[in-house]
């Protein structure tokens, strides 16, 4: 099975990106994922199943450890072709 996480981390910060964005980064970029998209208001991170879950478990716990106030993430299913179950 493979699963994309959407996340946002808060509090948000313009200016400079907060700690907690810096470590919610860092986790998925350090993580065995398929694809990473990071961005200023969401980041997506795609791979099996095992290495997501892995992947969401450390990004939650560290980046609350670094100040998150509030952290928002969808997991849904996709495909070997990266559609989301249902899209086909």
């Amino acid at each position: 099975m493979r699963l994309r996480v959407e996340f946002t981390t808060e509090p948000f910060d313009l200016d400079e990106a907060p700690a907690h964005a810096v470590v919610a980064r860092e986790v998925v970029e350090a993580a065995e994922l398929d694809a990473v998209d990071v961005g200023p208001f969401g980041n997506t991170a795609e791979g099996r199943a095992d290495q997501v879950l892995t992947a969401v478990d450390a990004l939650l716990r560290r980046s609350l450890e670094a100040g998150a106030t509030r952290i928002s993430l969808q997991v849904n299913v996709v495909g070997e072709d990266g559609a989301q179950e249902g899209e086909r």
